[in-house]
């Protein structure tokens, strides 16, 4: 039914993007109808890339994740840097973090926890990814923070494409470790059948194309969408930074955001909290240090430093995924812990 609503989208509105901008519509109209056909492309996107994680095997699949799994907010981002809104790429990353850890594994927890008293998921792979959580959110985006409080603006840059460049290394490296090194090893026999069920819903040559055709077609719509951020802003007294954290971070990952949902529905949990806990160290190690090395190539270069409200709320996030998920279990109560944290957050940033 999903499926059906998204294609439905698809085919409405990005014929009805083009011409909205060709005939200059109100940027509010523009705007609603950018976001609603990024968030249904996204999930021809997520098929697409997942069928074809299925087709190439474990190894191949996990750099194909990698590298399309947050897509969509690459490309945004991108073009808001482009357009010289670094203030929006560094809140809309903020708001991915924030959105992943607390929105999305709170209504997975949430939701799943109504149907089942008792949801669990691998421990081993839960704690692995806490301490990656930690060095990624913790260490990276602190550190440099600290230290440019007493350096330069080009010593600041600098310090940033240094801790850049180890994120992108130690994100290879991890993916090295849980698809070759480890593969497996920390697998549960539930894991293991499931993998060897999956079938994919499309073959290689249709998954490609409908993910060829997908990336343009965002890549379009989402250099006219950051061309309507000031004027919704004024319009609705929006900060740039609200629209950065809440707005722009769940357009892009919306159609992710459902899949995790949906699957703890199903108690598959490894599932939903790989979704939500991946798709943040994706942001953190891998989307976040490329837009600073491709920000080089811009007017206005975007340094590894997020203000100090920013930094706040995603290391409190991560402190207390970190702490609910180490057991390897959960409940609905969890879940509404989580999401009472991300509506206060989402409140203050707001007001600020």
């Amino acid at each position: 039914m999903a499926n059906k609503v998204f294609m439905l989208m698809t085919f409405i509105g990005v014929p009805l993007s083009v011409i909205g901008t060709m005939m200059h519509w109100s940027n509010i109209v523009l705007f609603i109808l950018y976001c609603l056909t990024i968030v249904a492309l996204s999930s021809f996107m997520g098929r697409a890339t997942e069928s074809l994680a299925i087709v190439a095997g474990p190894r191949i699949g996990g750099l194909l994740n990698a590298t399309f799994g947050n897509a969509v907010e690459l490309i945004i981002s991108i073009f808001s840097l482009k357009a010289g809104l670094v203030g929006v790429v560094l809140a809309s990353l903020t708001g991915s973090v924030l959105g992943n850890l607390l929105l999305v594994a709170g209504l997975s927890f949430f939701v799943g926890g109504l149907k089942f008293k008792r949801q669990e998921f691998n421990v081993y792979d839960a704690r692995h990814n806490s301490g990656l959580l930690m060095f990624a959110v913790i260490i990276a985006f602190v550190i440099p923070e600290v230290f440019s409080m007493n350096m330069d603006e080009t010593r600041t840059f600098t310090l940033s494409i240094g801790i850049s460049v180890i994120l992108i290394l130690l994100y290879l490296a991890a993916l090295f470790f849980k698809l070759v090194t480890h593969r497996g090893v920390y697998q549960s026999a539930t894991q293991k059948e499931a993998h060897e069920e999956e079938t994919p819903e499309w073959g290689k040559g249709k998954a490609v194309a409908v993910l060829l055709l997908a990336t343009i077609a965002v890549a379009y719509i989402s250099e006219h969408l950051v061309h309507t951020f000031e004027y919704v802003g004024e319009t609705f007294g929006w900060s740039e930074l609200f629209i950065g954290v809440i707005i722009v971070a769940i357009v892009g990952n919306a159609a992710e955001h459902a899949s995790a949902v949906l699957m703890a529905y199903k108690n598959k949990m490894d599932i939903a909290v790989e979704i939500a806990i991946g798709s943040t160290l994706q942001i953190a190690m891998f989307v976040l240090p490329v837009l600073v090395l491709i920000s080089l190539f811009f007017e206005t270069s975007m340094p590894l430093i997020f203000s100090w409200p920013e930094l706040i709320a995603m290391v409190s996030s991560v402190l207390l995924m970190v702490v609910i998920s180490n057991d390897g279990e959960t409940n609905w109560f969890e879940g509404l812990t989580l999401l009472a944290s991300y509506v206060i957050m989402g409140i203050g940033f707001y007001l600020l």
